[in-house]
């Protein structure tokens, strides 16, 4: 059974940082891309980032690009999201997400797996 956990979040002043990780278990998970979402209360939920499967190629959504950073570990099976310069617009419900079809999919339709999702709440 595959099992993505997030983990990582919490609530932290505009300007600051955090660091996400997500396990990933029960899959190959060399050979899937990953991506991270987020979800604020009553909006969709919207690409963050994302990663290929070999961790050479990696993509982000305007609206974090040169703040965010995804990174991966394929030995550890491991994906993180590096969250710099964090702004009060940045909370959300953040969530990883695996694509067994290895490459970045800033999409929500057609990852295979999702995880549970961890909080993250910038104040101003």
């Amino acid at each position: 059974q595959v099992h993505l956990v997030e983990s990582g979040g919490g609530f932290v002043q505009a300007g600051g940082s955090l660091r996400l990780s997500c396990a990933a278990s029960g899959l190959t998970f060399s050979r899937y891309g990953m991506g991270w979402f987020r979800q604020a209360p009553g909006k969709e939920r919207e690409f963050v980032g994302g990663i290929n499967w070999s961790g050479g190629s990696t993509y982000y959504s305007d609206s974090v690009k040169g703040r965010f950073t995804v990174s991966r570990d394929n030995a550890k099976n491991m994906v993180y999201l590096q969250m710099n310069s964090l702004k009060p617009e940045d909370t959300a419900v953040y969530y990883c997400a695996a694509d067994s079809k290895g490459w970045i999919r800033n999409t929500a339709t057609g990852y295979d797996y999702w995880g549970q999702g961890t909080q993250v709440t910038v104040s101003s």
